[in-house]
């Protein structure tokens, strides 16, 4: 069953932008604009996975609605403009697994989201993607039942695409991803990995060149 998410931020085109990205990537997600609001929702509809809470909302303010999203044992990742220290030792003292500041990359918010869910055992002991299953734990890739070598760079860069599949990720942000954003090499090596995983996988028509920008899996079944 896929995680379902609270994405709780009072500025419409943020809560929408998130949860595009959320729901690409295989979320389920619920909006809230307004922290009374939210808090009254969470009376009768306790059972949600994680939060994603803005400090900053009408009625309710993100650090009042904290407490009373630990009571029905909701994980929540604050998103917020406020990047003042006091207001992030506050956030993380009181409870939150994670602050982050706006603006954002939405692929940072998706591997923290991944990380939190983790943490509370949330998440996917399997993926798939066609006849591919991936199992992260095993580190084992498997296609129509079989079982295909992988490298562990190989490896690594398969499970990300699949984890954000539907969603363009750069060429950098997978080179930050697998090997830090210390490294010096050239972006083709992204390249000839990617090319070796289409052709295990048989997955040319799956893995999608994004011009001037990265790829994408594509997966819409």
């Amino acid at each position: 069953m896929n995680a379902a998410i609270l994405v709780i931020e009072d500025e419409e085109h943020i809560n929408e932008l998130i949860r595009l990205n959320l729901e690409t990537a295989g979320y389920i997600t619920v909006p809230f604009y307004d922290g009374t609001a939210a808090s009254a929702h969470l009376q009768e509809n306790p059972h949600y996975d994680l939060a994603l809470l803005d400090v900053m909302l009408p009625g309710k303010d993100g650090f009042a609605l904290l407490p009373e999203l630990k009571e029905k044992g909701i994980p929540v990742i604050f998103l917020t403009a406020r990047g003042d220290l006091q207001s992030k030792v506050k956030g993380l003292k009181d409870g939150a697994e994670d602050y982050l500041v706006k603006p954002f990359e939405m692929l940072e918010l998706l591997v923290r989201v991944e990380k939190v869910l983790k943490r509370y055992k949330k998440d996917e002991n399997c993926l798939r993607v066609r006849d591919v299953e991936i199992f992260p734990e095993q580190r084992v890739v498997k296609k129509a039942g079989v079982e295909i070598p992988f490298k562990p760079m190989e490896f690594d860069c398969l499970l990300l695409l699949v984890k954000y599949k539907n969603i363009a990720i750069s060429r950098k942000q997978l080179l930050d991803a697998l090997w830090g954003v210390d490294f010096e090499g050239e972006t083709r090596t992204i390249d000839v990995h990617i090319g070796r995983i289409r052709k295990k996988l048989d997955f040319g028509d799956v893995i999608k060149t994004i011009p001037r920008i990265g790829y994408r899996l594509e997966d819409r079944e």
